[in-house]
């Protein structure tokens, strides 16, 4: 596993798994959960946490750049001008051109708006920036995001928060067979079982927030999400066995004492 690298933009990563940094009690808790969770990408709302006035309490004070790959998100962006303001404003504030695109078509869903997010998406890649657009599950404007030259896909599993995890695997599967760039699971994570599922399906990484944000213990969610990463990525590489109707005896019929 030490040889399986996640490669993401041109850089490679031991982890597979991506943490948000929103709905934590401070700053302290989330660098706390970041430990936990191993993760070596961290995502940051520029919207809604400080990362760019050094005149206040700064997360980048407790979540160090030199250590951990931080990845900028457009959350609360309604357009695309919003969201490709946002990108801006975050490369000016030092944090990198690797962003993750969040363009929200409905506030009760939260599902992304896909004209819009294709439309930023265009824009940023001929700005030089490495784009991780958050995307509906559709194979389509998967594609079409990878043909702008996205750096990777991130399909919801679920809506944003809502735990319910991975509810059409099927196209989870499709995208992954066509896209032919890194696809990361974003939105709908609950608990270590969906990790592990989306991994053993063969995604390249997982973008996961409020599971451990909004658990009872979020140290030990953060750390329970980890294992089931890296037991979803392994069983995946190991290749499980083919699904049968009937039962295949454990040990072969032949040579039996009589």
């Amino acid at each position: 596993m030490k040889d399986d690298f996640f490669e993401l933009a041109g850089k490679r990563y031991q982890s597979r798994l991506i943490v948000g940094t929103g709905k934590y009690r401070d700053f302290a808790e989330t660098r706390a959960a970041v430990e936990a969770s191993g993760a070596e990408i961290v995502t940051v709302a520029v919207r809604r946490v400080n990362i760019t006035d050094r005149n206040r309490e700064n997360l980048l004070d407790y979540i160090d750049p030199k250590r951990w790959q931080i990845l900028p998100n457009t959350a609360g962006c309604f357009t695309a001008e919003e969201a490709v303001r946002t990108c801006r404003l975050a490369r000016e504030a030092g944090v990198g051109d690797l962003v993750k695109l969040e363009v929200i078509g409905d506030q009760q869903t939260l599902f992304p708006d896909v004209p819009a997010t294709l439309e930023a998406a265009r824009i940023l890649v001929k700005e030089g920036f490495k784009v991780l657009p958050y995307i509906t599950d559709d194979p389509v404007a998967c594609l079409k995001l990878a043909e702008i030259g996205c750096a990777a896909v991130m399909p919801l599993a679920a809506p944003i928060g809502s735990g319910m995890g991975i509810r059409n695997p099927y196209n989870l599967r499709i995208i992954l067979e066509q896209a032919k760039l890194p696809v990361i699971v974003d939105a709908g994570v609950g608990t270590a079982s969906d990790a592990a599922f989306a991994m053993e399906l063969g995604c390249d990484g997982l973008l996961v927030n409020s599971a451990i944000a909004g658990a009872r213990d979020p140290l030990a969610m953060a750390r329970a999400i980890r294992m089931g990463v890296e037991a979803g990525r392994t069983a995946y590489l190991a290749g499980r066995i083919e699904r049968k109707l009937y039962a295949t005896a454990s040990s072969p019929l032949d040579g039996l004492i009589r």
